[in-house]
């Protein structure tokens, strides 16, 4: 599979762009159509429809058809994807402050140490 193709680089690649974030957040509210979609941004139809073509390539919506209208709704396998990806290195990160609060702590339980030993070692 070419890096290209791979689910999870499309998906971040959707995500890269503010107006598709625009895009995703808004449909997070359930169904629209491209031009209820194209509303809060200052771009061309010809522009909004790349846009929707990229999310639909990544799974992040997909597009009906009702009469005339082609209303779009949010997919969420990707983002769960995203999200498992993401959280795989929760553990990494939190090992790390885990391991920062206690080399923290031990600094500051050195200074205290060392501050007391003084104040107790002079001659009043």
């Amino acid at each position: 599979m070419k890096q290209a193709e791979d689910k999870l680089t499309l998906t971040f690649m959707a995500l890269s762009d503010p107006i598709r974030r625009g895009i995703l957040s808004k449909l997070s509210n359930g169904e629209a159509t491209v031009k209820e979609l194209s509303e809060p941004f200052d771009i061309s139809a010809p522009a909004i429809t790349k846009h929707l073509k990229v999310l639909e390539r990544a799974g992040l919506i997909s597009r009906g058809r009702t009469a005339q209208w082609r209303p779009c709704r949010i997919e969420s396998e990707p983002l769960k994807e995203v999200a498992d990806w993401i959280g795989d290195y929760r553990k990494f990160w939190e090992e790390s402050f885990d391991r920062l609060d206690i080399y923290l702590k031990t600094i500051t339980l050195k200074k205290t140490t060392k501050k007391k030993g003084r104040k107790n070692g002079r001659k009043k």
